[in-house]
């Protein structure tokens, strides 16, 4: 499992990397849609099932990679009984696919096609990225 430098597990499985649906998904939260969602969830055991399971994929996914006793039974983004971090929640569903993350398929629909304006990192002049590989 990725650690920062002083040791810590990274705090996330599902890390999204692309400035433009970050900045998507921070719209959404900013516009409130997390609170919107927890009430949802308070009120339909149905919704709060799917996320419980969501959740535990979560752990299953990683548990694949190695055991973090400091983290051991938690998830993130609030997982199972509360909703923040939408940036995770999207991660989760486009790592794994729909059907498993309700709040992450939920999101994904509500960002749009974030990627149908071109490129998450423009290309330099070279044609690289900013990381030198070829876009």
């Amino acid at each position: 499992m990725p650690r920062l430098s002083d040791g810590t597990p990274f705090p996330t499985l599902y890390y999204l990397t692309c400035p433009k649906a970050s900045s998507a998904v921070g719209r959404l939260e900013a516009a409130g849609v997390m609170k919107e969602m927890q009430e949802r969830l308070a009120e339909d055991p149905e919704l709060a099932a799917r996320y419980l399971a969501a959740h535990e994929d979560y752990l299953a996914q990683r548990a694949k990679l190695g055991e973090v006793p400091e983290i051991d039974g938690i998830s993130a983004g609030g997982m199972p009984t509360r909703v923040k971090c939408l940036h995770v929640h999207l991660g989760h569903s486009l790592a794994v696919g729909r059907g498993v993350n309700p709040f992450g398929d939920e999101t994904r629909d509500l960002v749009g096609e974030w990627w149908a304006a071109g490129a998450c990192v423009a290309p330099d002049a070279d044609g690289t990225d900013s990381t030198g590989e070829s876009a």
